[in-house]
């Protein structure tokens, strides 16, 4: 039988909404679910990187609605307890002593995550587990001994050992995936289309429009644009893209300019095997490009002064120079290919470092922030944002009237 590897602390939200879905995921496929329990606090301080305390704040605003916008999908609660993140120490160690992992677990994140309990009090740990129906007084005494610190630690080790970053991370026969949202490619690895099952209910009138707010920069960015003509097809709704500079973003944000060189090593390896396996799922050809980080401006300033009617047929063209032929975007040869290949004038390149068209990207960069913009791709249907090219379910869900609760 398959083994599917659940590897959580309780402080994790994400871990939370995974710990809603995960036993009936493997009820459903057959798999052997194994309850892997370590300390992300632990994990973050031996890579010198903990994301919680160095998010700036337009992402961490944009993370929260995700959070509740993913607890709304799923149809379960969602509170955060008054001090989070709070130690998950001892509910970690207590957990474990009960030999009981799953229900053990099960309760402790409700309490967290439900209830706003904090867990950090022992008492408070041995009051869950013994309304789960276990010792939870035994289980708290055991907490403190040299064994289950000794435990905590070795999962821990272990977990980063393995590669693991952040929570939840699963493992499945060989493949490592992270967070969550990830959970229909375990799924799909697993013979089962789709997941989770259920559909947020939609509240409002549908969309005729949206936006894709991108630059060539970003390798999540090219893969929306595989995607973006396909959702609006689907859907009904005009496309409307809007390039902007996302270094201009990242400084007035306060995030550093090239994120990606900045996380741990493991984290660096497992974005590379997930872009991959989206590029798969996409069937869309990707290569990480020789030069980047890329130059985008000029680029960007090209697709500005195209005639509007045109620009999509440009943006493919350069990102496939980009992110198929390992290009430089910022050569005038690569550019002047781009436009002979979407059937444009070639003096478009002299148009692109007009002052009027220098503005026009200086202000679609300043709209992105003052709309709370942190990354890309950012799809905008109406004052909804979702960030990422991962949530393009939820993009289209609110096309066709999904109003979140937490907009």
């Amino acid at each position: 039988m398959p083994v599917l590897e659940f590897h959580y602390d309780f402080s994790c939200p994400y871990a939370y909404l995974a710990s809603t879905q995960v036993e009936r995921l493997a009820a459903r496929t057959g798999v052997e679910l194994d309850w892997r329990p370590f300390l992300l606090g632990g994990v973050f301080n031996a890579q010198g990187v903990n994301p919680m305390q160095t998010a700036a704040p337009a992402r961490t605003q944009l993370t929260g609605r995700d959070l509740h916008r993913w607890a709304e999908h799923l149809d379960v609660p969602l509170r955060f307890p008054a001090g989070h993140p709070n130690r998950t120490v001892t509910a970690l160690r207590a957990a474990i002593a009960t030999g009981e992992l799953s229900r053990a677990s099960r309760a402790l994140f409700d309490a967290y995550w439900v209830d706003a309990i904090d867990v950090s009090s022992p008492e408070a740990v041995a009051r869950v587990l013994d309304a789960a129906g276990l010792d939870g007084a035994a289980a708290v005494r055991a907490a403190e001994s040299e064994e289950a610190r000794n435990d905590l630690r070795r999962r821990t080790t272990e977990a980063l050992e393995r590669g693991i970053f952040g929570a939840p991370t699963f493992f499945l026969g060989g493949e490592r995936y992270w967070g969550q949202d990830r959970m229909d490619f375990i799924a799909r690895a697993l013979g089962l289309e789709g997941w989770p099952e259920g559909l947020p209910a939609l509240t409002g009138p549908r969309a005729e429009e949206f936006e894709l707010w991108f630059d060539f920069s970003s390798p999540f960015a090219y893969l929306a644009s595989t995607q973006a003509e396909a959702l609006a097809a689907r859907t009904g709704a005009r496309l409307r893209w809007r390039p902007f500079v996302l270094g201009g973003l990242f400084k007035n944000i306060g995030t550093p300019l090239v994120p990606m060189q900045t996380l741990p090593a493991a984290k660096q390896v497992y974005l590379a095997e997930d872009m991959a396996r989206f590029a798969r799922r996409y069937g869309a050809p990707f290569q990480f490009p020789s030069g980047f980080p890329l130059r985008t401006v000029l680029a960007l300033r090209l697709v500005l002064a195209a005639p509007e009617p045109s620009r999509a047929r440009l943006i493919h063209a350069i990102y496939r120079a980009c992110w198929v032929d390992d290009r430089d975007p910022n050569d005038p040869s690569v550019l002047g290919a781009a436009l002979a290949e979407a059937g444009l004038d070639p003096s478009l390149l002299g148009a692109a470092q007009s002052p009027e068209i220098k503005q026009a990207l200086h202000d679609a960069t300043n709209e992105a922030t003052q709309r709370g913009l942190c990354g890309a791709p950012t799809f905008a249907v109406g004052e909804l944002l979702f960030w990422g090219q991962d949530r393009i379910p939820f993009v289209e869900r609110a096309l066709a009237g999904w109003r979140p609760a937490v907009g």
